[in-house]
């Protein structure tokens, strides 16, 4: 019987088998789930006890919240099949005008429009990666730059409500989403203005990064063009505001919100003459692949974390912390080490739902705000986007990348944009107040 030998040689002996089997290439979902009833039959000896989880699994498959997601992936699908999104970022172009790395700071501004509207980071950087960065280095741009913009830009959909990441991590901590909403604000977009910072100050001080924009190219266009970008622009940005103004106006909760998005998608789509079943039928599979993949994933999770809970592994792991004669800011930091640690190997469904149910009882114990917690992770799971060796964002790029640009490129690329999100990522942990003002 493996409780013989104890929760803590248990407890490494579960890590290790989820690391040897994610290196043989076994699905997370998959391999959480296959753990969960080996572990369940060699600890209590039935593997019946699963009957005492599957009262949490139904829990997390029909929460009312989690509807909010596939709306989510639906709508962002949407904008993609419609082409919304595309005229957006040219219709943008104009206000780049002739601004040395105007190019960069606008593809950075369509990322944080995108991620309002959506909050699906594959989406956005796939998106960036088909329209911006070809631009951008026809313009003549510096590759490392216009690579790290659209990758950093991409990854901004974790932070920027409604965020799929802050949907999943209330769900998992069992925190108000509307106020996780509310807190990633402030953060979010302090990143993304270092971003713009940063690209600004750079092409300033090497203006052959960035070049401007032709002037002829702007003086060609016709009154008909300025009213037509001007169209592009407003209906992205009258989605985004009715979706989010839904919220916090009171009118509908997350959850209906994004069926609001989803509609108001519909009704733009239908307007721009660019509704048809083929683009549906197309944006509906990808939806339910992505869905798919994170119920999946959340089955497996919440079946390992279940068994391990009443194994007493959640007892042992709070223990084995709060036991410790460190500050409780310490505990926070080894955390987040942990979730760096993690994101290069796992994908953030994985880890929200792995560890959250565990970490965050510990950290309402040490007096901290879960709220506060929630972005703190986000942060850190945008840097884990980035990271090699497994970062998601330069793989969703190279899937779309122009031939010649190779994974060490992107690698080398986002470097800039990983230590400005460790910078966002102290300063939130240490002034928590850059989050908590508006919900406080």
């Amino acid at each position: 019987m493996l409780s013989a030998i104890g929760i803590g040689p248990a407890t490494i002996l579960i890590f290790g088998t989820m690391i040897m089997l994610l290196a043989l290439g076994m699905p997370l979902g998959f391999l959480t789930g296959f753990i969960a009833v080996g572990v369940a039959y060699l600890w209590f000896g039935d593997a019946n006890v699963l009957h005492m989880v599957a009262g949490r699994i139904v829990d997390f498959t029909t929460s009312y919240t989690f509807v909010a997601v596939p709306m989510f992936v639906l709508m962002a699908s949407m904008l993609d099949k419609t082409g919304i999104a595309k005229d957006l970022y040219n219709a943008m172009r104009i206000i780049a005008g002739r601004l040395p790395g105007g190019i960069a700071v606008q593809s950075m501004a369509v990322a944080v429009l995108l991620a309002a509207m959506s909050g699906i980071i594959g989406g956005e950087t796939v998106l960036l990666g088909l329209v911006a960065l070809p631009q951008m280095l026809r313009l003549g741009y510096n590759q490392n730059l216009a690579i790290g913009t659209v990758v950093a830009g991409g990854a901004l959909g974790t932070m920027v409500p409604p965020s799929i990441v802050l949907i999943v991590y209330g769900l998992s901590a069992n925190v108000s989403v509307g106020d996780l909403f509310l807190a990633s604000f402030p953060p979010a977009f302090l990143l993304a203005g270092l971003y713009i910072i940063y690209i600004l100050v750079l092409c300033f001080l090497r203006p052959e990064y960035g070049p401007p924009m032709k002037r002829g190219e702007l003086q060609s266009m016709t009154r008909a063009d300025f009213v037509r970008m001007a169209r592009d622009i407003a209906i992205p940005a009258l989605i985004a505001l009715w979706v989010l103004g839904s919220i916090y106006g009171g009118i509908a909760s997350v959850t209906e919100s994004a069926c609001v998005g989803v509609a108001a998608v519909f009704v733009a789509a239908l307007y721009r003459r660019e509704l048809s079943v083929a683009i549906v039928y197309d944006a509906l599979k990808h939806t339910m692949r992505t869905v798919g993949m994170i119920i999946w994933v959340g089955i497996g999770a919440t079946m390992i974390i279940g068994v391990y809970n009443l194994m007493g592994g959640d007892k042992f792991v709070k223990d084995l912390i709060v036991s410790q004669d460190v500050a409780p800011i310490v505990v926070v930091l080894l955390m987040m080490l942990v979730l760096i640690f993690l994101g290069m190997f796992l994908d953030w469904i994985g880890i929200a739902l792995l560890c959250m149910p565990i970490f965050v009882p510990i950290i309402v114990d040490l007096g901290y705000d879960p709220i506060w917690f929630g972005v703190l992770f986000c942060i850190n799971m945008q840097v884990s986007f980035l990271t090699p060796p497994f970062g998601p964002a330069a793989f969703y790029l190279k899937s779309v990348a122009p031939p010649g640009i190779e994974l060490t490129d992107i690698f080398r690329a986002v470097w800039p944009f990983i230590i400005m999100q460790i910078i966002v990522l102290v300063a939130v942990l240490l002034v928590p107040e850059i989050s908590t003002f508006m919900i406080n």
